[in-house]
């Protein structure tokens, strides 16, 4: 039987490392041969490995000026160090204050979120990114509505889009089927993907949703020279009744985001216990609106989200001009740069406040947190640029047991975005989820909460 050698460089290696020492055994030679055959045959397949790895990394990874091993080392190295700091400092479990012990044991018990570890998605973790990206990275979900037009006092018209969820398992009813009211935030409308997404996560749970556009903003006729502004919640009072006489055996719930929640909480200030709401959910709230515009006309977020929120605003003027024209001075709002020298010029007029500065107090519903009586969750990011984290109540949701406040770490403004592709639904969208579900199915815990 023929034994295989090794090549002749091999041969000639181990003749000059291994010549036979008189009187030693043959059997030892024999063994140390065989030792030194394996190892340089190692050797030998390990060279052509970490030739071929460096041709791969040099041709593929392109980290090539210090050679393909460095390279590598640098991507695990920085991989590595990138890890331990999301898990450090970016994913942490978002911090829960309320103002009443009751409250906050029945979040902790039904809302199983607020105790979770938020995890944004991790290559998009940044406020900002997190803001710009969310409209287009989540899907819109399909949703067919149902329109209605709410007539006013003054003459106008509140366009209101209803989803009737008339497939509902659990509530098959429609008399009493739950009823969850939505308000979308400054210049959005039901088809927001924000909206879309509670709209989803209503029909999953049985309940009916009902989208309050505000007026002139979701394509139908502006017939008399008003608008709307985060102060005046007149319109909200008409759509909350509207619907309560459409359904009186259904409770009613209600979310509002970003503006739509300070209208929301301006309102609940306003009622008190003269409502008909029994819960609701505040998202990325801007809670004192002078902070929250000085914020935004820092240089970076004037560019990012001023200039461009500000130009939507003055697209919804230009859209009504004919009516609005005749009771103000169109061309010298669309000169405003900003959404506080559009407020000076068009809102603070409209709504009859003496000064931008009255109406931004009004506005604010930091001042009005005291007098909120029905449950209501605030769901903010510490790094929104929309409402700066040295702004957000704390002090003041400690003194109403009907209030909590949910802050997380990261999230931006509308974002908190989560998971590897963040299409689905987000982590605002699971806290909605929970604290509807909640409101509706153990909502009698909540009686009493002072």
């Amino acid at each position: 039987m023929l034994k295989k050698l090794p090549p002749p460089c091999v041969q000639r290696g181990l003749a000059g490392r291994h010549s036979r020492i008189p009187g030693e055994p043959a059997a030892v030679l024999a063994v140390e041969d065989h030792r030194d055959l394996a190892m340089i045959s190692l050797d030998f397949n390990f060279n052509i490995l970490t030739r071929d790895l460096s041709h791969y990394l040099e041709n593929q990874v392109k980290v090539g000026l210090f050679g393909s091993g460095v390279g590598l080392s640098l991507v695990l190295g920085f991989s590595a160090a990138y890890t331990c700091y999301y898990l450090i400092s970016v994913a942490k479990k978002p911090q829960l204050i309320s103002g009443g012990k009751k409250f906050y044991q029945f979040l902790r018990e039904q809302c199983p979120v607020v105790s979770e570890t938020y995890y944004p998605t991790f290559w998009c973790w940044e406020s900002r990114i997190q803001t710009l990206l969310r409209p287009f990275v989540t899907a819109k979900p399909g949703v067919v509505y149902r329109n209605e037009l709410i007539k006013a006092a003054d003459g106008g018209q509140i366009s209101v889009d209803w989803f009737d969820n008339d497939e509902s398992l659990s509530h098959p009813d429609p008399a009493t089927r739950p009823t969850v009211l939505l308000l979308p935030g400054l210049t959005g409308t039901s088809r927001e993907s924000y909206i879309l997404h509670m709209v989803q996560q209503s029909r999953d749970l049985g309940y009916r949703c009902v989208v309050f556009n505000n007026r002139g903003v979701s394509g139908e006729t502006l017939l008399t020279p008003r608008t709307y502004c985060a102060a005046n919640t007149e319109d909200l009072e008409i759509v909350i009744e509207h619907v309560q006489r459409s359904y009186a055996a259904a409770p009613i719930m209600a979310a509002g985001v970003s503006m739509g929640g300070m209208m929301l909480a301006n309102y609940l200030g306003r009622k008190g216990r003269e409502t008909c709401l029994k819960g609701v959910v505040v998202f990325s709230a801007g809670w004192d609106v002078f902070e929250c515009t000085a914020s935004l006309e820092k240089p970076l977020d004037r560019f990012l989200f001023n200039s461009y929120l500000t130009s939507c605003l003055q697209a919804s003027v230009h859209r009504h001009r004919p009516v609005l024209e005749k009771c103000y001075d169109i061309d010298h709002v669309m000169k405003a740069r900003t959404i506080r020298e559009f407020d000076e010029r068009f809102t603070s007029i409209m709504f009859g406040y003496r000064t931008n500065d009255d109406y931004y107090h009004d506005a604010s519903p930091v001042h009005k947190l005291k007098s909120v009586q029905v449950p209501m969750l605030c769901l903010n990011a510490a790094d929104d640029v929309f409402s700066p984290s040295h702004a957000i109540p704390v002090e003041a949701v400690k003194q109403n047991p009907n209030l909590a406040l949910l802050i997380t770490c990261h999230g931006g403004h509308i974002g908190f975005l989560e998971g590897l592709w963040p299409r689905q639904s987000t982590y605002m969208d699971r806290v909605f989820k929970q604290f509807a579900k909640a409101v509706f199915e153990k909502g009698n815990q909540l009686k009493d909460l002072s």
